[in-house]
């Protein structure tokens, strides 16, 4: 039989499909290979995006120590630019406080002289012991009386009531140191002392609620701790006054408590004097435990400026507390003095 022979078109089909062919194996081979390199790929990707994840990090905790630092840095700058601010105000204080005292000074014809020592008041029986040692005293040769002003000295305890207000920290604080010395200094001896604020809180909290030891290395500590006292005021020494008596007044103890203050910030002054007759209230034969002396301070009366109010409630106050509770009001007309 006679092969048949293949025609044009024919051949043309045939290479038609070969190339067709040819193209899906490419692509196929393509495909395989890029499934067999994109593992590979995507694991060194993640290795990078790791290492820089940790390297961020690492960044990130330098600059948070960093930063840690540099508040504490800012923190600490802000306290001494504080400290820095709060003793240029005092600073400003004093000279405007000088300055008026200055022009006042020049204005006066006369500055009138205060007594030094008219801190205490009279009409005070002595005890058998003062009496003993005041009898001794005398006896010394070249002692001093032991009177300061022509009062009597008499006292056996002592307790000091000292407004701390800013007002008195910024305009009086010299004068306090000055007439706390020379009271002390009024006293050669006696059983126990005791220095609270205005508020009642103790100079020295070891001694709360007990007597201070009238050492003169005492008394050298008391005058240092003065100078650089703050403790909190509310610019009223009735919490102070009433502490004291409620605290250290005895029927067989005679107790002085002296007041140095420039204010009263408290709503009535009849009812301190009230409740303060009632704490010291007078035994059978009229005698109160405890007798009040006070210093005032004429801060509210000064230059500065400020109302005079308080002032004149404090001066009123205390010498209604005084006269009732045997003792006397002290008005200074100067810081100064």
């Amino acid at each position: 039989m006679r092969a048949r022979r293949r025609s044009s078109g024919d051949q043309l089909s045939l290479s038609f499909l070969d190339c067709i062919c040819c193209g899906f194996g490419a692509i196929i081979l393509l495909l395989v290979l890029t499934k067999i390199g994109e593992p590979r790929a995507l694991e060194q990707a993640r290795e990078d995006l790791q290492a820089l994840v940790a390297r961020l990090e690492q960044e990130l905790h330098e600059i948070r120590g960093e930063t840690d630092v540099l508040n504490r840095d800012l923190t600490s700058r802000q306290e001494q630019l504080s400290e820095e601010r709060v003793r240029i105000a005092r600073l400003r204080g004093d000279l405007t406080r000088i300055s008026g005292e200055y022009a006042a000074s020049q204005d006066r014809s006369e500055v009138s002289e205060i007594v030094e020592g008219r801190l205490l008041a009279a009409q005070q029986e002595l005890s058998e012991e003062m009496k003993r040692l005041q009898a001794q005293q005398r006896e010394l040769p070249g002692r001093r009386d032991t009177t300061v002003g022509g009062i009597p000295v008499d006292s056996e305890f002592i307790v000091f009531i000292i407004d701390t207000s800013g007002s008195m920290q910024r305009y009086a604080w010299n004068a306090v140191q000055r007439k706390m010395s020379q009271t002390l200094d009024a006293y050669p001896r006696v059983k126990g002392i005791q220095v609270m604020n205005d508020m009642g809180q103790y100079m020295f909290s070891r001694y709360a609620g007990k007597w201070i030891p009238d050492t003169p290395a005492r008394r050298r500590a008391i005058l240092r701790m003065l100078s650089g006292w703050q403790p909190f005021s509310n610019s009223s020494p009735v919490e102070g006054i009433e502490r004291a008596i409620r605290t250290f007044a005895a029927p067989d103890k005679k107790i002085s408590l002296y007041v140095l203050g420039d204010e009263f910030t408290g709503d009535s002054i009849s009812e301190v004097v009230r409740e303060v007759d009632w704490l010291n209230a007078p035994d059978a034969t009229g005698q109160r435990p405890v007798r009040i002396h006070a210093i005032g301070f004429p801060v509210m009366f000064g230059p500065i400026g400020a109302p005079e109010r308080t002032g004149v409630r404090f001066g009123t106050l205390m010498r209604l507390l005084c006269e009732r509770n045997g003792g006397t009001f002290v008005a200074l007309n100067s810081t100064l003095s």
